[in-house]
């Protein structure tokens, strides 16, 4: 079969004509008047209401998000177009050249960020001399191999992995899978952070690795924390071991906090690797230790939350707002007077000025005075498309309680 072969058609609605008109490249099965009759097609030519051509898309049947657009009208798929597509996201990060510790390449960037590079549903992060790709939509996944071919071309790593053992697959009808794709790939990657050093399990570590849209937030935030300090949800330690740095030039200690027993275990070994003996790791449920610690009336000069999304879907937005209430309240009452919160959410479909009302009730509802420091958001490896609302969904604020 010929993955690029584009004779099969999708005719959309006039709404769906108006969505890719406004930069967005995911029509829905509701706006799609017309599927094709026989096989299930890579890509399908993209039609309005009257025939006339809009562009390419990826196509999935068993998929809600029934089109991804690929390319527009009078820029049919190719393979040119997609190593041209791929080549040029990996020249935005500024990481072309082997990966053979020369030149930062100990450092971990995304390299390919789906929407938002105009790939839709590929995912490429590069940690060292391994590449981590994951395919999420099933035009992507059709493509995976020649994916693989074109990042050995242009990033020339040591080894590339697929990690498609994530939940969001099975909603484009396709099977979890794991394993080396090309080359040698380790069981351990260690990458460094502006000088903070990480051990990365690329097999079985959170996302594909590491957390890399807060890359440049835990940076920042290193640079504000100070005194006795508190980082809630820390997985595997990436905002404590910044904070671990800044502090212990001041003789202050560090306590970070997780539920998970596996991510407080390589946590603690990333602590050892950076030699901080100022850092302390706990396994706790957050929401309990923050209740236990205001009675206790303990407080802090600075508290991180980078909690998971509460809210993965509309659905589940009501008791995300009681969550995330719930934390930065309890963090605001720890808080000593000029202290600093450091308080983000990845859920998508909480709005950041949602999330900056919630924080402002918590204020209120604790009688605290708060300034709003820093709005920040997900690293710059991770380009939001101007079209897209969905590809910005990391909201990080920086809080000063007065």
């Amino acid at each position: 079969m010929d993955i690029f072969d584009t004779r099969r058609s999708v005719r959309i609605t006039p709404a769906g004509v108006g969505r890719i008109r406004k930069g967005h490249l995911w029509i829905y099965a509701g706006d799609v008047l017309q599927e094709p009759e026989a096989a299930d097609p890579v890509f399908v030519h993209v039609l309005d209401p009257a025939g006339n051509g809009m562009g390419y898309a990826f196509y999935s049947r068993p998929s809600q998000i029934r089109l991804r657009l690929f390319s527009r009208e009078g820029e049919p798929p190719t393979e040119e177009l997609l190593r041209a597509r791929v080549a040029a996201s990996v020249a935005r990060r500024g990481v072309h050249g082997r990966c053979d510790g020369e030149g930062g390449c100990a450092s971990a960037r995304r390299v390919v960020f789906g929407e938002g590079d105009l790939l839709p549903g590929v995912v490429a992060d590069r940690y060292g001399p391994v590449i981590v790709l994951q395919t999420l939509s099933r035009g992507a996944d059709a493509l995976k191999p020649l994916l693989a071919d074109i990042l050995r071309d242009v990033v020339k790593p040591a080894g590339i992995l697929e990690r498609n053992d994530v939940r969001t697959r099975a909603l484009e009808g396709l099977e979890g899978s794991s394993g080396v794709l090309w080359g040698e790939v380790p069981a351990e990657v260690e990458v460094e952070e502006d000088g903070i050093r990480f051990v990365v399990d690329p097999f079985g570590g959170q996302k594909t690795g590491l957390f890399l849209d807060q890359r440049e937030n835990r940076v920042a935030a290193g640079e504000v924390a100070s005194g006795k300090t508190l980082d809630c949800f820390t997985n595997s330690g990436g905002f404590a071991l910044h904070f671990a740095r800044r502090c212990a030039r001041g003789g202050s200690q560090v306590l970070a906090v997780d539920i998970s027993p596996d991510a407080v275990r390589q946590a603690e070994r990333n602590r050892r690797l950076n030699g901080f003996d100022n850092l302390r790791f706990q396994e706790a449920n957050v929401f309990d230790l923050l209740r236990g610690l205001d009675r206790a009336r303990e407080s802090f000069d600075t508290i991180c939350l980078d909690p998971p999304a509460f809210a993965k879907n509309r659905r589940a937005v009501a008791g995300a707002r009681s969550g995330y209430k719930e934390i930065n309240l309890r963090a605001l009452r720890l808080l000593k007077p000029e202290g600093m919160l450091v308080t983000s959410s990845c859920s998508y479909h909480m709005p950041e000025a949602e999330l900056l009302q919630l924080i402002r009730e918590a204020a209120q509802d604790c009688r605290r005075h708060i300034q709003v420091v820093q709005r920040r958001g997900q690293a710059d490896d991770h380009p939001a498309l101007g079209g897209m609302p969905e590809t910005s969904y990391l909201k990080c604020f920086f809080i000063r309680a007065l």
